[in-house]
Parts: C-alpha cells; sequence; structure tokens
C-alpha cells in the first residue's frame, strides 16, 4: 500500500529538493535511497538500487518533503551511509528479475525438508532472492535461539547462492505473508504499519472488551494492534468516570458494579442475590459515594428516601388513570347489515340473518327433477305451438280467407266468460282465457289441481 503524497502538486519554497526517495520492496519493506543523478522519477516506478554485494530492483512509494518527516518519525540520520539508486529498470532489468523470483517457491519447499531433517526448531516465512540472482535472504520465526550454521553450508552448496538468515517476530511474518482481517480489509502490518508497538490486555480492559483470546488476538497469534487506535480517547473518556472499588450501600442492600458505558456515561449495578441490573449515571454514583462517606445510606439506588419512591408511584398512578379517561370510549352495539342477496321469502332466525337452505331427500329431489323436465317440455311446446305471428300450416292447406279468420276470431271473444281479471292479455289470447298447468309425472294425484287438462 503506498502513501499518497499530498504534497506532490504543491510548490514547495525550498531551494533544493529533496534528493532522498523512499522504495518499497517485497512484503511491504521499505528502504531509504538517495538520488544522486537527479533522475526525474514517479511513484510506482520500478528503480535498479544499490545493495551490499550486488543490486536490486524496488518500486517508487514517496519521494519529496514527505520522506524527510518519514525518515524523522523512524529516526534515519541523512548521512553519507544512505546507498544510491542507479537508474530506472529497463525490459531486461525486469526479465531478469522475473527468473530470479522464480525460483522462490521451489526453495521454500526444499528448505523447510532440510529443515525437518535437521530437525531444527525454527519456522520459515518467506524467502525473497535479489535482481541479480547472486543472494538470497531467508526469513524465520523461532521462539529459542537456533543453531544453523550446518543449513547455511547446506542451503549454499545446494542452491548456489549467498545466504542470509533474517528472524523475523511472528507481527513481521504476518506483515510479509499478508492477509484478511476480521474486519474485512488487508492486514495493517501488511500495508502501512512499519513499527510495532507492544499491546497488553490492559487496553481491552480500559475499553470494556471481553477477554476473549479467540477475538482479541489477529491472524498473527497476538493481540490486535487495532486495539491501540482508540485507547487515548478511552482514557480521556474515562476521567469522568468514577472509581468504585467498593459496592455502593443502600437501605435495599449493597450494590456492586456490573457494567459501565464510558461514553453514555451509565452505571450498571445490581444488588445481592437478584439477577436484575439498574442503571444511574455518573452524578448519581457519586452522590452515593458522598452519602457513603457520612454513614448515610440512600432508600435505594434512584431514590434517597421512600417519599420520593411514593411520589413517583402517585404521579404514574395519575399519568395512567388520565390514559385511561383519555381513551375510555362506550362500547356501541353495531347493527349488523343484512345480506343483500338473501332469497325473497328465506326465514330468518333471531339474529336476523337467513337460515341456508334445507337439504331434501334425494328421492323427493329427483321426483322434483323429473316434474320440473317435464314442465319445461311442455311449457316449450305451448310456446312454440301458440308463439304470435307463425302460421298454422293446417289453415295454409285448407285455404282461409281473411273473412273466415275474422269470423272465428269473433266466435272466440264471445266463448270468452266475463268477469275475467288475468292481468296477462298475451296468455288469455293464446290460452282461450283458461289457466293451464302442466302434467306432474311422479308427483302425488292430489297435487293435480281442478281443472288442469292434458296437452
Amino acid at each position: 500500500m503506498n502513501a499518497f503524497d499530498w504534497l506532490s502538486h504543491m510548490g514547495i519554497p525550498v531551494v533544493d529538493k529533496f534528493d532522498i526517495v523512499e522504495v518499497k520492496f517485497k512484503g511491504g519493506r521499505k528502504e531509504y535511497y538517495r538520488n544522486v543523478d537527479h533522475i526525474s522519477l514517479t511513484t510506482g516506478d520500478p528503480v535498479v538500487v544499490d545493495v551490499p554485494n550486488g543490486h536490486h530492483i524496488g518500486w517508487v512509494s514517496l519521494q519529496g518533503e514527505l520522506v524527510r518527516l518519514q525518515m524523522q518519525k523512524r529516526k534515519i540520520r541523512n548521512d553519507d551511509n544512505i546507498l544510491r539508486i542507479y537508474r530506472v529498470a529497463n525490459q531486461k532489468d525486469i526479465e531478469k528479475w522475473e527468473e530470479a523470483k522464480n525460483r522462490e517457491v521451489p526453495t521454500i519447499y526444499r528448505t523447510k525438508q532440510i529443515i525437518d531433517e535437521l530437525k531444527l526448531d525454527m519456522k520459515l516465512s518467506d524467502v525473497e532472492f535479489q535482481a541479480d540472482n547472486s543472494k538470497a535472504t531467508f526469513y524465520y520465526s523461532a521462539e529459542d535461539r537456533v543453531d544453523f550454521r550446518e543449513l547455511i553450508k547446506l542451503l549454499a552448496s545446494e542452491f548456489k547462492i549467498r545466504v542470509e538468515m533474517r528472524q523475523i517476530s511472528l507481527r513481521q511474518e504476518a506483515g510479509r505473508l499478508g492477509g484478511i482481517g476480521v474486519c474485512g480489509r488487508e492486514l495493517c502490518c501488511s500495508t502501512w504499519i512499519h513499527d510495532f508497538k507492544s499491546v497488553s490486555t490492559s487496553a481491552a480492559r480500559y475499553q470494556n472488551l471481553s477477554l476473549n483470546p479467540t477475538k482479541l488476538s489477529g491472524q498473527c497469534g497476538r493481540l490486535k494492534c487495532c486495539l491501540n487506535y482508540e485507547l487515548d480517547t478511552y482514557m480521556s473518556a474515562l476521567e469522568d468516570i468514577p472509581n468504585v472499588d467498593r459496592p455502593l450501600m443502600t437501605e435495599a442492600g449493597s450494590a456492586k458494579l456490573q457494567k459501565t458505558d464510558i461514553f453514555r456515561k451509565l452505571m450498571w449495578f445490581s444488588y445481592n442475590n437478584e439477577n436484575n441490573w439498574y442503571s444511574i449515571t455518573c452524578e448519581r454514583v457519586k452522590e452515593i459515594q458522598e452519602l457513603n462517606a457520612k454513614d448515610v445510606k440512600p432508600f435505594d439506588l434512584q431514590n434517597n428516601n421512600a417519599k420520593d419512591v411514593e411520589d413517583k408511584a402517585s404521579k404514574a398512578t395519575l399519568e395512567l388513570e388520565a390514559l385511561d379517561k383519555k381513551f375510555a370510549t362506550s362500547k356501541k352495539k353495531k347493527k349488523k347489515k343484512k345480506p343483500r342477496n338473501r332469497e325473497l321469502g328465506a326465514p330468518e332466525n333471531q339474529s336476523g340473518q337467513s337460515n341456508p337452505p334445507k337439504r331434501e331427500n334425494p328421492q323427493t329431489q329427483a321426483g322434483k327433477d323429473q316434474k320440473s323436465s317435464g314442465e319445461n317440455r311442455t311449457e316449450r311446446d305451448r310456446n312454440r305451438r301458440n308463439k304470435p305471428g307463425r302460421r298454422n300450416p293446417e289453415n295454409k292447406t285448407q285455404g282461409n280467407t281473411p273473412a273466415e279468420n275474422k269470423s272465428k276470431a269473433q266466435a272466440k271473444q264471445a266463448s270468452k266468460p266475463e268477469g275475467n281479471n288475468d292481468t296477462n292479455p298475451k296468455e288469455n289470447r293464446n290460452n282461450g282465457g283458461k289457466r293451464r298447468f302442466p302434467p306432474r309425472k311422479g308427483g302425488p294425484k292430489g297435487d293435480q289441481p281442478n281443472g288442469s287438462q292434458n296437452d
């Protein structure tokens, strides 16, 4: 991860530009080199730099006045011991560096086999070849001192290179290998942290974190470096929190501190043999401590005496009564609406709803179906025969004249009985003034009305 140069587009009022450049290598390692020839460089350019007994290739990560600040921060002196930059790397230099880099993975596997054969108590982390393919640096971690003189001889004869063994800590190992943290971002030690400060469990205690090793440990197996990021903020906020080194004494019992919310200024206490927690402010805790110093016990954590409790209870009761009066409404009986699609003449029950139709006997239902089919057939025949405007085929063959038809109509009108109040003149005209009923098949004889005629 390269640092952003905020001063790159600003004109710095200096006589000479700072000629030292920060160069980044594999695993986040950064070194400082002097640009003696004043080569025009930009961030990210590959450069060939001077190293002891050879040369190496790195990438420019920072230049200008910010390099001076970084050197002061890391306490690096600006003297003649700083090596120089040769040139900007060309294609030939890049190809030679890639050839040396391809040897790193096979070298790691073979070196681990040799370490197992020698039964050395050490862990190999990484191998870095120089760009000139003349030297390799082996990074390892170990808890105790390791005698690797025999290992160096075997490695030099195996790979035909100069060997350098460099011991690193577990944090540096995680930084070289890289990874993703529990926050979902790249590890801080592999991006921007270079000076590893010690992290203690007191940092977790000040922040009220549970002392769970699996949650507080990073990928290196040590406490996370991010525990120190907000420690100063918590320390400044703790200045307003009272120090509770003994239980608070009240008439309800002694209350012990269970939890503290530093930023909300709240503290939770619980009485002996109780599971409930009571939250009070820091000012209230200081007030109770002052009363206890005078051998005075308040009624409980929230109230100084019983009268305060009664006043709060009566106030709460009045508020509840006011709410009851506000929302109390008389329950009116709603009239149930009658169904719109209720059949005419259907009986109703006491609630005003129509009773569902009763199921009939299957035999009776079958008889009704037969009667209805017969009635429909007879009605269709009668309507077809008495349809107005249809000529009788018999009259056509007999050749009735209009005069004869008129005389027949007069005779028919004379035969019509007086006092017929039938409201359907069409039916009276077609049926000759007599009301006919269709025959009912399957029904009892008593069902057929008097004077009915069968067609």
